[in-house]
């Protein structure tokens, strides 16, 4: 049972490429994660002109002075993804993108990532996902935070439709940051699988919550992504860093997730190796 970990860096770099490389650094040195993921947008494209000039919700995590700009601020360019993905190489890291539309997916497919994600707020962008689905040959993974079921199901009979359902890994998700473990609705991953795991490659868990132990649960009911936002530190400016992991977390995850693997089978035989002298020495048979 191979469980992948993801690391979701996002935007959690603030905008600085220095950053985000001691993050892959941290990630697979100290943290031993192999897969990293980052975001593409075009804010301009992406927003409408109110949003955009709007000001931030949120003053004290803004990048900008108006929500645009600080959207801007945290974008790296098209060029700067393409080292991203060569120092992953170089150091056999595994490099992703969301992509939030159309001009960010044509730019990212061009780096041929071995997997493209589409987050919860634009999987029902039909358009973006029918260019993917028609463009893009490696496997399509797919968050479904604050989707209903009827969207659902047409985000997988669009995958169908394009003979890519089998390339789709579908992220059980609940979309608050971070969100309170009431909101985790962990069976979801056993309705998922119940209703897609025939049709689909494969299900996934996209986790913003505090601690590890949701993520754990959510691999053991079956789902062989775990996808977590990744800081350097919790306190640091931005909307995301107080969902993330910090560097301790991550690696306590991706060690429990190893231990989780290792664990999930049946007994090989009755009676194992390991048991034979405790059976010896403390078993008590009554005729």
């Amino acid at each position: 049972m191979k469980i992948k970990l993801i690391a979701e860096i996002g935007c959690n770099h603030q905008g600085n490429y220095a950053q985000a490389v001691e993050m892959i650094k941290v990630i697979k040195k100290y943290c031993n994660v192999d897969h990293v993921k980052f975001q593409k947008r075009n804010p301009k494209k992406l927003l409408t002109k109110n949003e955009y000039n709007s000001p931030h919700p949120n003053s004290h995590n803004s990048f900008g002075k108006t929500y645009g700009l600080h959207r801007e601020k945290l974008e790296f360019s098209i060029g700067s993804h393409k080292k991203l993905k060569n120092y992953c190489n170089k150091n056999k890291v595994i490099y992703s993108t969301s992509v939030w539309d159309v001009d960010s997916a044509k730019q990212i497919i061009k780096l041929k990532p071995k997997y493209i994600k589409i987050p919860s707020a634009c999987n029902t962008d039909y358009s973006l996902l029918s260019y993917i689905f028609k463009n893009y040959n490696g496997e399509i993974h797919i968050s479904i935070g604050m989707t209903n079921k009827k969207e659902e199901e047409e985000i997988i009979n669009l995958a169908k439709n394009f003979k890519r359902n089998k390339d789709v890994i579908l992220y059980a998700c609940t979309s608050d940051y971070p969100v309170k473990a009431r909101d985790i609705c962990l069976l979801e991953i056993v309705r998922l699988k119940k209703m897609y795991g025939k049709i689909i490659k494969g299900i996934g868990f996209s986790g913003h919550h505090y601690g590890i132990s949701a993520d754990i649960a959510a691999a053991a009911l079956g789902a062989r992504w775990i996808e977590r936002h990744f800081t350097l530190d919790r306190t640091m400016k931005g909307t995301d860093h107080a969902a993330s992991l910090e560097p301790e977390g991550l690696k306590k995850l991706r060690r429990d997730l190893n231990l989780l693997e290792e664990s999930y089978k049946l007994k090989p035989k009755e009676i194992l190796n390991c048991e034979v002298a405790q059976r010896e020495k403390l078993k008590r048979f009554k005729k």
